[in-house]
């Protein structure tokens, strides 16, 4: 391959002038922002929690419903065992999040999980962490949408009948707001999750402060008997773990933090760790107070409504937990009961907030590896990965859709994925320290006695310790769930990991072959051998002059208008019309009596080349710019059909020559561009609209119609 030398410039972009947006897009959205406004959208500690933290802080609002619900099968004697499965949670959120610290410290480029089994256990593993995390994330916005709903319902039963609606809406929503940028979500969720920290804090106090003064707050279900189920021994211990299992959905949105440090202000690993901290010590807080004071107040919540002997489980949906906690501790209909009730509804539809920052930025990783399309790493206009938040969306409604936004079916599916990350993360992360420490002792002596070999032992040390830790509970809560939750609908998720799994290695088999085939070497030659250029002709009108003046601007060293003609009579007119106008270039009429357009084409195309040699032959097509999405489908099927036929012809190129019809003026805020050559031919463009319409003003002398083909 020869080689020459050039000259490379880098021309600065126009910040000041991006390109057009569409209106409803600009109102929706906002203006586009520019590559160099990034470290504005950073977060600070105070943002960021309510960003990746609400997740994990609204589990608490259904956490310990689910908990006590399962327990309840047994009958009214199981609560006694919730305390201990309560603290079995919380011993294991505490040892999570401290894992969890280690593991922002060792891997702060925001894989997360993915990133340290991809390094540390190979590529399977980390592909299913991968796929783990997308199906968590689908189910976190279902799941926590469905919650926020069943609040809402709560408090407002009437709203019953449309509970899938308001489900679906709430995610449209949260869609929109997310596609605005990181900081204006972020300034718009920071209210009701503090709020809600606030709220249930206050209610839990107030709530303990009672019981210590003698007045305990009383649930409205206190008083409801149970119909429990006839277990055996077996059938006992299963339902403790099955118990354990639901109350471990307080976990969730723990691994969001690991997952997104890059969106952190410096310095980033310190403020990420601060604010998994924060999270892990608040929902503890929540979590414990909320199943003490549900104890307390006496709150029975059955998985059958119908199962609570007196309730009207016909007429009147179930309240949940946290409705029943406030109304028994503020007063039905009051003033705080509403705050809490509004607080926790917003909270948990904000939760699904948690994914969809996680998800674009695991997508974006994903994506920059070659697991994912290369659209997921791709900035929008707000400088956020909207289309992995596009596809979360849709993918959410689905779920719910499917699951008619029922809390208690979507439970099931809920935490499989998480506790499969959280397994796989917490073992490459205890291989991770285990390489460190063996690397530390390689030095030599001196090397080893220094401070920081010390420091950096230490940390090693700690660091495998607390992983250890955690990946043991970790794999036996993920066993657990396995068992209880299988039979329940979790082996749907069991099903769509290992399927995403290897539709993404498939994926990167695929990108990785292509970037094998057209890799760079210096075995390439260049034996192309002259330039046609060939401008594809139905009828002489002004987009296919337009065309026309581009080829010629192009300066081919042969231009040739084609036209195919499946009619007789067609061809002819149109020949006449070419002479009369005296266009500048010949007319090839090819006849195609089977009625086809790209093979007598493509035949053409063979048939110069063997008679001129290689020529490079580039096809003109004029395409229409429309402003309704129904125009698209009375417009260019021809040209497009032509464009992907004519592009598998060896030697072919396409260009595509737009003409703005006047309905294009609703995206781009302007119409028909200026016929070819007015401008250069030194013509007015348009004469002023009429009735709707531009009107091109007369043909000038012969000199200017001359000027309008060159």
């Amino acid at each position: 391959m020869s080689r020459a030398v050039t000259e490379t410039s880098r021309e600065p972009a126009d910040a000041s002038a991006p390109a057009p947006t569409p209106a409803a897009k600009r109102l929706l959205l906002g203006d586009p922002l520019t590559s160099a406004k990034l470290d504005e959208q950073l977060l600070p500690k105070k943002m960021a929690l309510p960003i990746f933290a609400s997740d994990a802080l609204s589990s608490v609002a259904y956490a310990p419903q689910e908990l006590l619900m399962i327990l309840l099968v047994g009958g009214l004697a199981f609560l006694s065992f919730s305390p201990w499965v309560a603290g079995a949670v919380v011993l294991l959120l505490f040892v999570v999040v401290l894992s969890y610290r280690q593991l922002i410290k060792a891997y702060p480029s925001g894989g997360g999980d993915y990133e340290v089994a991809r390094t540390n256990l190979g590529e399977v593993p980390g592909v299913v962490v991968a796929a783990a995390l997308l199906v968590d994330y689908v189910l976190t916005v279902a799941v926590s949408v469905a919650s926020g709903v069943d609040n809402i319902i709560s408090a407002i039963p009437e709203l019953n009948p449309v509970r899938v609606e308001l489900a679906v809406g709430f995610v449209i929503l949260i869609v929109l707001v997310n596609l605005r940028g990181v900081r204006e979500a972020s300034t718009l969720f920071a209210i009701p999750t503090y709020v809600f920290i606030a709220s249930v804090a206050v209610m839990v106090v107030v709530g303990i402060a009672r019981t210590l003064l003698g007045d305990p707050p009383v649930a409205s279900s206190a008083g409801y008997a149970v119909q429990a189920e006839e277990l055996s021994q077996v059938a006992v211990i299963l339902l403790i773990l099955r118990a354990f299992s639901s109350g471990c959905s307080a976990l969730t949105g723990v691994e969001a933090v690991s997952n997104g440090v890059p969106a952190f202000r410096k310095p980033k690993i310190r403020n990420a760790q601060t604010t998994l901290t924060l999270m892990g010590g608040i929902a503890i807080l929540l979590f414990a107070g909320l199943t003490l004071l549900a104890l307390v107040a006496g709150v029975h919540y059955a998985e059958n409504p119908c199962n609570l002997v007196g309730f009207d489980c016909e007429n009147t949906p179930q309240p949940s937990l946290m409705a029943q906690v406030a109304a028994a501790t503020f007063g039905m209909g009051s003033i705080p009961f509403f705050v809490i009730q509004a607080a926790t509804a917003c909270v948990l539809l904000l939760a699904a907030n948690t994914a969809f920052n996680g998800f674009p930025l695991l997508g974006s990783v994903l994506a920059r590896d070659g697991y994912a399309p290369k659209a997921l790493n791709t900035r929008g206009d707000r400088l956020v990965y909207s289309n992995g938040m596009i596809i979360l969306g849709i993918t959410a409604i689905v779920v719910l859709v499917v699951y008619q936004a029922n809390l208690t079916t979507l439970i099931q599916l809920y935490i499989i994925g998480v506790f499969v990350s959280f397994s796989l993360g917490q073992i490459g992360m205890v291989r991770h320290w285990r390489r460190t420490l063996r690397g530390l002792k390689t030095l030599p002596p001196d090397a080893a006695e220094q401070t920081a070999a010390r420091y950096e032992r230490r940390s090693a040390v700690s660091g495998l310790v607390i992983n250890s830790v955690g990946a043991t509970m970790t794999v036996f809560v993920l066993v657990i769930v396995t068992i209880t939750k299988f039979t329940h609908g979790a082996w749907l998720v069991f099903l769509a990991i290992p399927i995403l799994a290897v539709l993404m290695l498939g994926v990167n088999r695929y990108y990785r072959d292509v970037e094998h085939e057209i890799r760079m070497d210096d075995t390439l030659h260049f034996g192309s051998e002259g330039d046609v250029a060939l401008i594809l002709v139905n009828r002489l009108q002004k987009p296919t002059v337009k065309a026309i003046d581009y080829a010629l601007a192009a300066r081919h060293e042969k231009t040739l208008a084609v036209h195919v003609a499946i009619d007789e009579a067609d061809a002819d007119r149109l020949q006449k019309e070419w002479d009369a106008h005296g266009m500048p270039i010949p007319l090839v009429i090819i006849e195609s009596p089977y009625r086809a357009y790209t093979s007598p084409v493509a035949e053409f195309i063979k048939k110069y080349r063997e008679k001129h040699g290689s020529a490079v032959v580039t096809v003109y097509l004029p395409q229409y710019i429309v402003g309704h999405w129904w125009e698209s489908i009375l417009h260019n099927r021809r040209s497009r059909r032509l464009a992907q036929q004519l592009m598998l012809v060896h030697g072919v190129s396409i260009t595509l020559v737009p003409w703005l019809l006047d309905s294009s003026e609703l995206i781009y805020g302007r119409r028909s561009r200026p016929l070819p050559g007015q401008q250069r031919g030194g013509q007015p463009d348009l004469l002023p609209v009429h009735r709707g319409r531009r009107v091109s003003r007369p043909a000038g002398p012969p000199d200017s119609q001359d000027s309008m083909s060159r």
